[in-house]
């Protein structure tokens, strides 16, 4: 509200709520940590789980910092701006979203510091971008090579991003179908970007852990169309429709007058010849498995079953293109195009009961340039968790293969980073050098985070790490189990480079955004569209129109 000659003009709406200056900056910078806070407890092999509950009573178990921040319900902006940083870790690398989100929360809180030691918040900004410049700079020296060959190191590497969630039982199993997988498809990219959506998940509850598979093919959670059609076939020869084994309804409105039985039953021989027709189409072509993304009539079902062709309908559009890369076959539109050289071939394909339910199997495919994993556990969350280590291990191995490199894990890249951008700070004039300082303690958060969680002394911790790290042991990380610190290469703790590239840019990005804003203008819930409270019908708020005794 201003004051015109006494006047009282309102600019914003009435309940509109504004916060200028420190205060702003203060209630942002709270709210961002706050978030921080709530999965720093997450971080580690010894970090804890988070039961999250929704409205509807449907609950989520896990440690993943992405998966929390979305199931959290966040209203504030500030916060808001946090849960992105997760969301962009988790697209761009599948792992360290809880990192990248603690680290930002931390440059926030060592940003406070120096906003009331009167530092100006560009300064502060600028230092930190510097900062992040030279961080990637040093990441770069940091990080070591491996190739896809290299299948002990990418082991590794998905064994670190397992270490500490639900998967963690049965991790030497999961991690080598891992790499094997992600291997299996990365041959047939060459130098292109691995796309992991070729590898397929399936979730079924029943067994254990240990009771997870690799399946050099396909898996498709149908069952056959027929009882009449064999459970197994094997050296298949397998045909991908996407049109439907039914007679077509005619575009136009059509009627069609019928004066004799003996006219019905042309009629209904003319369907069943159809239908017979396109059962040939398929037998002819060689085909005896046939994989339809439609429907797939009951007299057709018939023919197919006397045909000895194992069918499967209504399959799912992302399930044929997989099928197609896993076989070498060709997704059909029509039936009319079958060819014995558009078929995709496997070993066997099985209809198999896993967890109460018919499964197909299509395995021992020759080149496959799509696996799948089925995943077993014994409830439901289980699974579940399992499949969240599961996708983590798969990107970061991805990840490694394709940008062929990697870096020491526990806390040893940041403490050997926080150490050269401390040095940098000293070169760097100006009160930016201070902003440099304060990137360098907050990057530290991370190391000092893997302590608190495993019960150890974090400030011990630090200054023993920092003291192994000036002796030129630039590879030591805490061990949280033996309390000390360690080679993190010889303890197999190693991560993609780009999860720490990736966790600093988003992190810095995020915090200095928060960090220019000065004044927040926050509309008033009731005058929201849709809101509770407002106007009643007549235009007059209850009780009269405040202020009107000031005109």
């Amino acid at each position: 509200m201003a004051q015109l000659g006494g006047t009282p003009v309102l600019i914003l709406k009435e309940g509109s709520e504004r916060t200028r200056g420190k205060d702003a900056q203060s209630r942002n910078i709270l709210a961002a940590k706050t978030i921080a806070a709530a999965v720093k407890s997450t971080l580690g092999p010894k970090g804890m789980d988070k039961m999250l509950v929704d409205s509807m009573g449907d609950v989520v178990i896990t440690n993943d910092g992405a998966t929390i921040l979305k199931e959290m319900d966040i209203e504030h902006p500030a916060a808001k701006m946090m849960v992105e940083i997760a969301k962009t870790q988790d697209d761009e690398v599948g792992d360290g979203t809880t990192s990248a989100v603690v680290i930002g929360g931390e440059l926030l809180k060592k940003a406070e510091d120096l906003l009331e030691q009167e530092v100006h918040p560009t300064l502060i900004v600028t230092g930190y971008r510097l900062a992040a410049e030279k961080a990637y700079e040093v990441l770069k020296d940091l990080a070591l090579d491996v190739t896809p060959e290299d299948t002990e190191t990418l082991k590794k590497i998905a064994t670190t991003s397992m270490t500490g969630k639900g998967a963690e039982v049965a991790r030497d199993l999961l991690t080598n179908l891992a790499v094997e997988s992600v291997r299996a498809i990365a041959e047939q990219d060459g130098k292109g970007k691995i796309d992991i959506d070729h590898i397929k998940l399936e979730k079924k509850t029943g067994g254990s852990k240990e009771d997870t598979v690799l399946i050099k093919g396909m898996l498709v959670d149908k069952e056959r169309v027929h009882s009449g059609m064999p459970k197994l076939v094997e050296n298949a020869k397998i045909a991908l429709v996407n049109s439907a084994l039914e007679i077509e309804k005619t575009e136009v409105d059509a009627k069609i007058e019928i004066t004799s039985p003996d006219q019905m039953k042309a009629f209904l021989d003319e369907e069943e010849k159809m239908l017979k027709g396109m059962v040939d189409k398929v037998s002819e072509s060689g085909a005896n498995v046939l994989f339809c993304q439609k429907g797939i009539d009951d007299l057709a079902q018939h023919f197919l079953s006397k045909a000895g062709i194992l069918a499967v309908r209504r399959v799912k559009e992302s399930d044929m293109k997989k099928l197609a890369s896993a076989t070498g076959g060709k997704v059909l539109t029509t039936l009319e195009e079958i060819r014995a050289e558009d078929l995709g071939s496997a070993g066997v394909v099985e209809e198999r009961k896993i967890g109460g339910e018919e499964m197909i199997f299509v395995e021992d495919c020759k080149n496959p340039k799509s696996v799948s994993i089925l995943l077993r556990g014994g409830t439901e969350h289980v699974v579940d968790e399992l499949e969240r280590g599961m996708v983590d291990a798969l990107r970061v191995t991805a990840c490694a293969v394709d940008d062929g490199k990697y870096v020491a894990g526990g806390g040893a890249t940041e403490i050997e980073l926080a150490l050269k951008l401390r040095d940098y700070a000293a070169s760097v004039g100006g009160r930016e050098q201070l902003a440099i300082q304060a990137f360098a303690d907050a990057v530290e958060v991370i190391p000092r985070s893997l302590a608190e969680n495993a019960g150890l002394d974090p400030i011990d911790m630090l200054v023993s790490l920092r003291s192994a790290h000036e002796a030129g042991q630039k590879y030591a990380g805490l061990d949280v189990f033996k309390g000390e610190p360690t080679n993190m290469l010889e303890a197999n703790v190693i991560e993609p480079l780009r999860i720490k590239t990736q966790a600093i840019s988003s992190a810095t990005e995020s915090a200095t955004m928060i960090l220019r804003i000065d004044d927040v203008i926050a509309a008033s819930a009731a005058s929201a569209p849709g809101a509770g409270g407002g106007m009643p019908p007549g235009g007059m708020p209850p009780g009269g129109m405040e202020g009107m005794g000031d005109y």
